[in-house]
């Protein structure tokens, strides 16, 4: 016999829907640190690397005499984190987490990594990804008395682990993880192993590297640089990987799937640009997104300007390929905090201004060529334009190095509803007209797919062609058997 789960498909789409409504997706960086006497400060380093993947919150857990250490706080690693309490969290093993997402889930009880004690032992995990089931399995779990103390798809996991039947820990993260859809890579630490495992299609990255006689596990190789970490490898998808007493031991429980689907917008946006994903350079992809863009939308002008720092390194391979200079004619501020206090008498565009100005000089009486990664909902960018025609620019062409964004991401990147995305149901025309540019480019979606021929495995697209791996609002998710129902098998 088996405890299976079975939620019906209709209600797993209505729940999930209501989840996006009123809660949230996280955009975060993990990492792992096994068999290190400074695990705690060499998981504070690596977060410090990864702080891009999230400015919400941060933490860090050790386990120490079987007891968790653990520090979590709101803000920034380099605020969160000092001597003294770095001090205070003692053991030759560390997880830690950066986090971000939308509004609705910005509370300290959201922060990671989750610690519980389990009747297998402590436990702390951190992760990276959404579980696109977690509404149902949650609700489902929570009739059966189960307390959850956050809103995070993140505890889901937690809880399912708690009630595994499974003897090892690592077998009953297995156990969880087969029960949950959707996209993980995950760092969970027990009293005497480090665990680390990517969700079957691998939609976000996990590499681990050797440091001294140390392991280390992280959401980026930027990190393993920082710390001084060789890099020995990405985890593949659906692998899990058990460090216990500095051996190493590689699993692979999942039934794989027909294709890896890697979010292409961590080679686009996410991730930083000395990282290397998959093998393959960050920047030097983006830098060819840029050339390849230029050859899709030609334009006569006198300057390409990127939208900093996400459009920087698409906009020199814009300006390489199509032999107009490059000039940052717009200074970003690199010190503002999500908050700021305006002046009682309103200032037009203030949000703005506060984080970019133009370079008045470069610009009067220019041609420009705007580069920036994306477009959402479009609104930074209607103030961005009318900021550089404020600073004398004669014409503005936008130009942008993805495809429409056309739909959200349901595997971990937080965007927003479709219908607050500024391509849904709108042609180029519209939207250029929209932000009140002269003309629109968007990098093709065959462009897209022809620049990731290059690169190793497949990739998720979706919100850019509206073709999700894992199904969300069809009709045609495959039925799932129920965790709490007793199967008979077939012998």
């Amino acid at each position: 016999m088996s405890r299976l789960l079975d939620i019906d498909p209709a209600l797993e789409r209505e729940l999930l829907r209501e989840h996006q409504r009123d809660h949230f997706q996280d955009e975060c960086g993990v990492v792992g640190v096994a068999g290190h006497p400074e695990a705690a400060n060499i998981a504070y380093l690596a977060l410090y690397a990864l702080q891009h993947r999230g400015q919400e919150s941060a933490g860090i857990a050790t386990l120490e005499g079987g007891e968790h250490r653990v520090h979590r706080a709101m803000g920034l690693v380099a605020d969160i984190f000092n001597e003294a309490n770095l001090a205070k969290l003692p053991g030759r093993s560390a997880v830690g987490h950066v986090r971000y997402s939308t509004a609705g889930g910005s509370q300290l009880r959201n922060a990671q990594p989750f610690c519980a004690t389990t009747d297998g032992g402590p436990v702390a995990i951190a992760h990276n990804g959404n579980i696109t089931n977690a509404p149902a399995i949650r609700q489902e779990l929570e009739g059966r008395g189960a307390i959850f103390s956050t809103t995070a798809d993140s505890e889901v996991i937690v809880q399912l682990l708690a009630r595994s039947r499974e003897r090892t820990q690592e077998e009953r993260l297995i156990d969880a993880l087969t029960r949950v859809k959707g996209a993980f890579s995950i760092v969970l630490m027990t009293a005497d192993s480090l665990i680390v495992a990517r969700d079957p299609y691998g939609f976000r990255p996990l590499s681990l590297g050797r440091i001294d006689r140390g392991w280390v596990a992280a959401s980026e190789t930027c990190a393993l640089d920082l710390i001084g970490a060789d890099h020995e490898r990405d985890l593949e998808p659906g692998e899990v990987v058990v460090i216990k007493r500095g051996r190493v031991r590689t699993l692979r429980p999942f039934h794989k799937q027909v294709h890896e689907r890697f979010c292409i917008f961590e080679y686009m946006y996410f991730a930083r640009p000395d990282s290397n994903l998959n093998g393959h350079n960050v920047y030097t992809y983006r830098k060819e997104l840029g050339r390849i863009l230029a050859r899709e939308h030609p334009v006569r002008a006198d300057l390409v300007v990127p939208v900093l720092d996400s459009g920087n390194t698409a906009a020199l391979g814009y300006a390489e390929e199509s032999g107009i200079p490059y000039e940052q004619a717009m200074i970003r501020n690199h010190y503002v905090r999500r908050t700021f206090i305006e002046p009682a008498q309103s200032i037009r565009h203030f949000g703005v201004k506060v984080k970019h100005n133009a370079v008045k000089g470069l610009l009067n009486g220019k041609r420009v060529v705007l580069v920036d990664d994306s477009i959402v909902r479009g609104t930074t960018l209607i103030k961005l334009v009318n900021m550089l025609r404020s600073a004398g620019a004669a014409e503005v062409h936008l130009r942008i190095s993805a495809p429409a964004t056309i739909g959200p991401c349901h595997y971990g990147i937080d965007t927003p509803t479709r219908e607050e995305l500024i391509a849904h149901g709108r042609t180029v025309e519209e939207i250029c007209e929209i932000i009140g540019a002269d003309s629109l480019g968007y990098l093709s979606l065959e462009g897209l797919r022809k620049s990731a021929e290059a690169l190793k495995g497949g990739f998720c697209d979706a919100c850019f062609s509206d073709e999700y791996p894992i199904p969300i609002d069809t009709e045609d998710q495959p039925p799932q058997l129920s965790l709490f129902q007793e199967i008979e098998q077939e012998p």
